[in-house]
Order: structure tokens, then C-alpha cells, then sequence
């Protein structure tokens, strides 16, 4: 059956096929919630073809949690950690998109519930020259503490504690509609997003220049706008629910956007610290 530019998978994936999807996630000594990430990816009705952990340093009890998934899921999992040298989310990611074997590429949080179709609806909405940003609704701190103890990876439109709310409606036919290609910034948010994996490449991925919280999205999607790769907000499907947890620092913001304005301003495409460093080792 076939589903927008992809077909069904098998179990088995090469690094050509051109129907494979990976599933990046990114974390940082969160496991409890990582838990529930994990949880609600290997509950997809269409599994990714691989999940790939983008850990940024956490420590052992982190692995130990992939571990246990790994060994009893049917989807092959692969835990790519770097060391703890401060918040290196592009980094991370880079790592990561570099060992992916998919043509797709789908990133969330290690602090993200996706809905049983999120992996579905973003194959069905993948379209070339584009790539898809998607929206979240906001779980309160207990909701969330609540889900820690029960595990409950579900999301129901009238349920407490829910911001957002309008943001878990699955309405795939809509969602189709309301896709129009953009070029604006606003609300970039690499919690939900998804792009060919050629396309990253081709921008040399995402700028390790980023360190500390912040923009390090919003200047990779700037890159590939420039590059000719539109943006399609997505809403009404691929439905992911964030799950509370305390801010990060910002302490380091005001840098990260002199460096989000420099792409922007120079229409930059490419950047000279990214992921070509991981692919050589390939």
C-alpha cells in the first residue's frame, strides 16, 4: 500500500532504499521521560525503520534504559552517545543523521509522546523540495508527573492538564489541505520536524557552532529555505505532546541568534562545521 512518496516497509533495510525512515530522538540524562518517548515510537501503527538515540552526554542509566528497549523491540535501535561537553543538541543530531541507513529523516525531543500515526502521517505528508514542521501541545507538570508513574503514552483531546489542546485533533484530510509551502522562521521548532536526508546533507546538516539552548533549529531550517527546501507546516497530524519538564538555561541565547542572523542575512546554505565530519567516518 502505498503512502505518499513511500510503501510499507520490511524488516530488513538497506542504506539505498528509498522507503526507509529513521526516527532520531534527542536527550540529556532524562530518562524517565525518555521512557515514555520511546515507548510511544515503538507503538507507532507504521514503525520507523530504525531509532536512532542522539544522547548528548548522558550518563550510564540513560543506556541502560536504551538497552532494555533495544533487546525487545522489533525495530532496530541504536544509541549514538557523545561526551558531556555542554549542550551540543547539533552535534548530537549530526551524529546521528550521519549513521541513519533512511532517505527520511524524522527528529523529536527525548521529551515528546507521539501519537500512534505520528510516523505515518509524517511518510504521507513527505514531499520533495520541503520539509515539515510540525505543532505540539503542552502537558502540565502533573500530567506529566502522573504519566511517570503510569506509563500512559496516550493523549486524549478532553484530558487535564493539556495546553495546546486543539493541537492532538487527527484530521489527516484537513491536515493535507492546510499543508502550503513557506518561507518564515516563525516557531521553528525541531521537537517535531522532518526532511530527506539528502536535503541535510546537502546543507552540511545541522551548525555545531550552536552551543547552549536555542536557534540551532530555526538556522538549520533558515540554510535549507536558502538552499530551495520550503517549509509545510503540518497540523492535524503528526501529533506529538510535550511532556513538562524544567527550562533549560538560556544563558547563551544572544550568541546563538547573532548566529541565526548571519544565516539569515547572508542567505547562507551551507555551514563549515556540520555533519560532513561523521559521514567521512562512514
Amino acid at each position: 500500500m502505498r503512502t505518499g512518496f513511500f510503501t510499507n516497509t520490511s524488516s530488513s533495510m538497506k542504506p539505498t532504499d528509498l522507503t526507509a525512515c529513521s526516527l532520531v530522538i534527542t536527550t540529556y540524562n532524562s530518562p524517565d521521560l525518555l521512557d515514555l518517548a520511546i515507548r510511544s515510537a515503538l507503538a507507532q501503527s507504521e514503525p520507523p525503520s530504525e531509532i536512532l538515540v542522539a544522547d548528548d552526554g548522558s550518563t550510564s542509566d540513560t543506556a541502560l534504559l536504551i538497552e532494555t528497549h533495544r533487546v525487545r523491540s522489533r525495530v532496530p535501535m541504536v544509541h549514538l552517545w557523545q561526551e558531556d561537553l555542554g549542550f551540543r543538541a547539533a552535534s548530537s543530531r549530526n551524529r546521528a543523521i550521519a549513521a541513519a541507513k533512511g532517505n527520511y529523516i524524522v527528529i523529536v525531543d527525548g521529551d515528546i509522546l507521539m501519537h500512534r500515526d505520528f510516523i505515518r502521517d509524517h511518510k504521507r505528508l513527505a514531499l520533495k523540495g520541503t520539509f515539515i514542521q510540525g505543532s505540539r501541545a503542552l502537558l502540565s507538570k502533573e500530567n506529566t508527573l502522573n504519566r511517570l508513574v503510569t506509563k500512559n503514552i496516550t493523549v486524549a483531546l478532553f484530558e487535564k492538564g493539556l495546553e495546546n489542546r486543539k493541537n492532538v485533533l487527527h484530521l489527516p484530510l484537513l491536515s493535507k489541505l492546510l499543508a502550503l509551502k513557506s518561507s518564515s522562521l516563525s516557531g521553528i521548532r525541531s521537537c517535531n520536524m522532518s526532511f530527506f536526508r539528502n536535503d541535510c546533507i546537502r546543507i552540511n546538516g545541522f551548525n555545531e557552532d550552536f552551543i547552549g539552548w536555542g536557534r540551532e533549529d530555526s538556522e538549520f531550517a533558515a540554510r535549507l529555505i536558502n538552499s530551495g527546501i520550503l517549509r509545510r507546516n503540518v497540523r492535524f497530524s503528526a501529533i506529538a505532546s510535550h511532556l513538562w519538564h524544567p527550562e533549560n538555561p538560556k544563558h547563551l541565547l544572544s550568541e546563538n541568534d547573532r548566529l541565526l542572523e548571519q544565516a539569515v542575512v547572508g542567505r547562507l546554505a551551507t555551514c563549515p562545521n556540520g555533519i560532513d565530519k561523521y559521514l567521512a567516518k562512514r
